[in-house]
Parts: C-alpha cells; structure tokens; sequence
C-alpha cells in the first residue's frame, strides 16, 4: 500500500502528510503589484462555479488580484457538465475564446492544442523563466497532442462515495466501509428504497461521469481501467459494456431519483444534502460544497465505492487533471501577455494553491500547508480514504474528447431505458476513436 501511495502523495501532498517546506516567495514567480500602465481587463473562464468547493475561493482570489492591481477579470465560469465543455469548444471555433482559461488536461484540451489556440509553457518561460517555477516540470498536465506541457495544475482530485448517515440511520442500514460488496450494496439501495428514500442522488441527464467510471472499474483494475476499447469484445470492450449494464440496472431497480433522466446535478446534490437520497459518488472538490450547504457536518461522511471483480473498493480514481491556460489570443497582445502572466503566477502561488486544493493533490514542490485539526469531519475521512487506498488510477473518460463522450454520456437518458442497446452505444464510441486515430 505504501508503495502505491508513494507515487500519489511523494510529493504531490494530500493535505499536510508531507513537512512544511520553504516559504513560496523564494519558488514562485511574484504576483504583480500595481499595474505600470492603464488598468488590463481580462476575459477568464474557469469551472469555479456553481457546487464547485472553490468557487467562493475564487471569487474572493479575482476580487483581491483586482484590488491589488487595478485591473480588472472579465468571469464567465460555469459548472463542468457536458454543455459547458460545449460552450468552451464552440467558443475557440468561432474566435471568442478568453484570455485565460482554467479547463481539463489531457483530450479535453487536445481541439486547443491542435489548433494552436493555447501557449505551451516552454514558450511562456521563454520570456518569463520563473513562470510556473514552484511546480514540479515532471507532474504538469502534459498533452497527448505533441507531449509539450500547457497548463499550471492548480490541485488534483480523488472521486468516493459521500453518505448521508442520518438517511442511513434512518433505513436501517450501515454506511458502506472497504468492505463493502457490490452485491452488499445493492442489498443496502434495495432497503434504503423500501424505507421511501432514494438511494443514489445521480442526474443520469447531466452528470453520469462518475458512476459511469466505477460501474467500468468493478471490471477492471487500476492497472488497466485507463486503457480505451479498441473493440467491443476485448477486454476493455466487454468491461464497458458490463460497466453501463450495471447503471442501466440501478435505474431499472428504481435507486436513482425519478427524474434522474431530466433533473440536473445542482437538483439530484439538494436531495442528498436534505436527507432525501442517501449516496453520491463525486470528487474532492465536493467537501466544501457540502460544508457550505449544511449546518450538520457531522452528518456526512465519505468512503470507498463497493467493488466487485478483481477491482477492490480501496481502488480509487484519483489524479491531476486541470489547469490555468494562456491563449494565444491573449499571448499575442502586447496589453495582455504579461498580465496573463501576473494573474496565473498569483493564482498558483503555495498559498493560493494550498487554500484551493484542501483536500485535493497538489504538485507543489514544497507542498501545502493544511492544518490538520482546522478540516472538518467530511474533510478528514477524504484524507483517511485516500491513505488507506490500495490502488490508483486516473479517471479513463479523460481519454476521450468530448465528441467521442457523446454516444454514451449524451445518450445515457435512451440507454438506460433500453432505446439504445448498451453495446452499440460503446461500438459508436469505439468507432470514433477508431475514426480519430486513422486521421493522425
């Protein structure tokens, strides 16, 4: 376990396992002070919003580089469901994407890269050599595309199984521990369901990414669940198509709310956070939302996801996948580039990040500095979680782009119906991955 929990924490920090380490001034490029000259309005998108734990951060971070500097952000966050990457997509193709964008790693931002819409942060060094320098180079958000590095990591992320206890208490049943069955889970929504609560607040309309990534993992293991299908019948092939079997069976035995098919994220987390619904997979950016939804902490907890297979429920999704972009846009006007520059270098200081990430990872060379006694009760069982993890891999819907999502996460509503058979939703998928390889 240690040796698996070493290539996670090392030195990537979960909160404060690791020492305190020099003070971020003499690592990190300073943030600007006043400007030079006229006030610089930038045009910043980011994923800080809605039930986001940072989206209260980041508000209070702009407005503080706003008064600090006189100039101004120009925010058009949203919430990073499906129809916001869309947005962000659409925004680049026709010329109006911002200045500086805090978006996904990997095949996300593969249209970017492609398109030269975004400056690699070799570039960016070219000209100011202490960008991005209290990062460790070996852990930036490396694109598939040319293997060059485009984004700062601001904090990572690890997904688990939030809980309502008092829902639980209520029907009568434990709240899930590593050990913890699928079946035993099922056993657990099936009574959970008769006592008239919903067991699993999911909006299979909006958000199934979570679900959909650990239905596929009980198939797998961490050592391949990040491999994509090449066919239906391989390995991979099979598992996602068992994977998404078992989702379209949550919803046939009636765990998921009724209007899970229509209803949207910010809906299906008020029934779990007002002891309607009793589970929620999502991420570690998730603690502060709930802590700021409630007055009753204590009545929330998280834990591993139920396992089945060769998958054990201490095998968790865990890894780095964000950042802070600098458009090419924004690169080429002499009034921005360095404010660009200035905004970023403050947003990823140690003490931004350390206040970011809190529960998250982070690839600070010196580390956070989190007190552990100040986190809440929800904030120290993720902490627990993740040391007690036995294995760890990153989320596999980051390897595809968000046209290759589109047969299963935008048809999900029509799969789990059975208007779509779940093997030709996986083949399309495949094919166009397939469509997309043969064009490289």
């Amino acid at each position: 376990m240690k040796r698996v929990l070493s290539m996670l924490l090392g030195s990537v920090i979960i909160f404060s396992l690791t020492a305190c380490g020099e003070s971020s001034a003499e690592t990190a490029q300073a943030p600007a002070g006043e400007a030079d000259g006229p006030p610089i309005t930038l045009n910043v998108v980011t994923t800080f919003a809605g039930e986001d734990t940072n989206a209260p951060n980041y508000l209070d971070a702009i407005a503080r580089w706003q008064e600090e500097t006189g100039n101004t952000i120009n925010d058009a966050s949203g919430t990073a469901v499906e129809t916001f990457k869309a947005r962000i997509i659409s925004d680049f193709e026709m010329g109006s994407e911002p200045d500086v964008l805090f978006y996904f790693n990997g095949f996300d931002a593969n249209p970017f890269v492609e398109g030269g819409k975004v400056v690699s942060i070799e570039e960016i060094r070219s000209v100011y050599p202490d960008y991005a320098s209290n990062m460790k180079d070996s852990m930036l958000g490396t694109s598939p595309v040319d293997g060059k590095n485009y984004s700062v990591p601001m904090n990572g992320y690890w997904e688990g199984l939030f809980v309502n206890k008092g829902v639980c208490e209520a029907a009568g049943v434990e709240v899930p521990t590593a050990d913890t069955t699928w079946d035993e889970f099922m056993t657990i929504c099936q009574t959970i369901k008769d006592a008239g609560y919903t067991p699993i607040a999911a909006s299979f309309a909006e958000v199934p990414h979570y679900w959909f990534e650990f239905c596929i993992y009980n198939y797998l293991d961490p050592a391949c669940h990040n491999i994509l299908p090449k066919t239906i019948d391989d390995e991979q092939g099979v598992a996602w198509v068992n994977g998404i079997t078992d989702m379209k069976t949550l919803y046939e035995r009636g765990f998921l709310p009724k209007n899970t098919l229509s209803a949207t994220d910010g809906e299906t987390f008020q029934l779990f956070i007002d002891g309607k619904a009793a589970f929620l997979i999502d991420g570690s950016w998730k603690v502060g939302g709930i802590e700021e939804a409630t007055d009753d902490i204590d009545n929330f907890t998280v834990t591993y996801v139920p396992a089945k297979g060769n998958r054990k429920s201490t095998d968790i999704i865990s890894g780095m996948s964000s950042g802070w972009y600098i458009t090419k846009k924004a690169w080429n006007d002499p009034e921005k580039q360095k404010t660009c520059v200035d905004f970023i270098t403050y947003m990823t200081s140690d003490e931004m990040v350390t206040k970011f990430a809190s529960v998250s990872t982070t690839v600070l060379k010196n580390g956070t500095q989190i007190d552990r006694s100040q986190l809440s009760p929800l904030a120290v069982a993720g902490l627990e979680m993740v040391e007690g993890a036995t294995g760890i891999t990153s989320a596999v819907q980051d390897h595809l782009t968000q046209e290759q999502r589109v047969p299963i996460f935008n048809a999900m509503p029509d799969i789990v119906t059975g208007r779509v058979e779940v093997s030709d939703a996986v083949a399309q998928m495949i094919d166009l991955v397939t469509a997309a390889l043969s064009q490289e």
